[in-house]
């Protein structure tokens, strides 16, 4: 069931959004996904039941040259796991898709995503020495589904893949967001976008979460305590989850500008009330589909990057963060009601948005 949208309920979200008000606005961004919700079960390990799944983006495209995404990172609170980023603060740069899971299923999703690199980049893997890291990040689902039962196959991680494409995107129970929590309502998979220009040419800051973060009387939601005013149906007295935040961009960024801007990611989701819980593996990545050329290791001696002048960014933070905002919300409306798998016998409920929006 396809639900409104926080801007379709009449949310007053500030900032202009691409078309599709989601990551796959930012030019030859594609994104799949493998979604499964097994039918109501009593927990068995290894048995089910699995609500779970994979997000798959691809920064570039099916391209078949391998290339670089300039990229940053930053971790707010680093109880959780992004592959790659090593690599990224080091050379400032990933090569292939990002894929998004939950945290007993990074080694499969890796495992799947080197496959498709290897494939996708075959000519460049078969003649060169050339090693594939690929980036997947992680929340916990394990309130919700099986997650000791490591449900996820290769072969799904690759239907996320080859699955990827441009244009809108379900959001909520969908994949790697399946059976997230987000402020002990129903969270999920979110996304949202901006538009801006600089020096008069239009450029687009997507973002996408998997949310699943957050306690409820944390909840803010545009400046409303949303979570102290709807106080039914709580889950945890101590935060359970983690969100993890894309940003992605057609900006031409140096890899220390990506960097500052994962850092926004802090305050983006900081509106939504989470002061970075304890237990909260808040983990951010930023990348630039700008600046496309060979790999360093089939480039020339010396290369060249176009970069936004440090001084123009102020608007880029900004969009950022809205973007941010509003895609967490987007989770959060998009999701719908799942029982729990432990402990059993509750319910995780998505939010009421008609009772949302009595209090705009």
């Amino acid at each position: 069931m396809n639900k409104p949208r926080g801007r379709e309920l009449g949310l007053p979200f500030p900032g202009t959004t691409g078309a599709y008000n989601a990551m796959t606005d930012v030019p030859g961004v594609e994104v799949g996904y493998y979604t499964r919700i097994d039918s109501d079960m009593p927990l068995v390990q290894g048995v089910g039941p699995a609500r779970t799944g994979v997000t798959a983006i691809l920064p570039l495209g099916r391209n078949p040259e391998p290339q670089p995404v300039w990229a940053g990172m930053y971790a707010l609170n680093g109880n959780g796991e992004m592959t790659g980023t090593h690599w990224i603060r080091d050379g400032g740069y990933f090569v292939g898709p990002v894929c998004l899971t939950n945290t007993h299923s990074v080694g499969m999703v890796h495992h799947a995503a080197v496959k498709w690199i290897v494939q996708n980049y075959a000519h460049a893997w078969e003649s060169e020495h050339l090693w594939a890291m690929p980036v997947v990040a992680e929340t916990y689902d394990g309130v919700l589904s099986d997650i000791n039962g490591q449900h996820i196959t290769e072969q799904n991680a690759l239907s996320a893949l080859n699955s990827a494409a441009s244009g809108p995107l379900a959001e909520g129970n969908v994949g790697g967001g399946t059976g997230m929590i987000c402020y002990e309502f129903k969270g999920g998979t979110g996304t949202s976008s901006r538009r801006l220009q600089i020096d008069g040419e239009e450029f687009v800051i997507g973002s996408l979460v998997q949310a699943n973060h957050g306690t409820r009387p944390w909840l803010t939601v545009l400046g409303k305590p949303v979570g102290k005013l709807i106080t039914e149906d709580r889950l945890f007295t101590q935060e359970q989850g983690s969100i993890i935040v894309i940003l992605g961009s057609n900006l031409p960024m140096a890899p220390h500008q990506l960097q500052r801007l994962a850092k926004r990611a802090a305050i983006g989701i900081g509106r939504g009330g989470t002061p970075g819980g304890n237990n909260s593996g808040d983990i951010f990545l930023a990348f630039s589909t700008a600046n496309r050329g060979p790999i360093p290791q089939l480039a020339d001696s010396r290369r060249t990057l176009e970069v936004i002048n440090d001084e123009l960014f102020d608007p880029v933070y900004l969009a950022a963060v809205e973007a941010i905002e509003e895609a967490v919300v987007n989770a959060i409306l998009a999701a719908e009601d799942m029982p729990t798998a432990r402990p059993a016998g509750l319910v995780c409920r998505a939010i009421d948005s008609n009772r949302l929006m009595e209090f705009f």
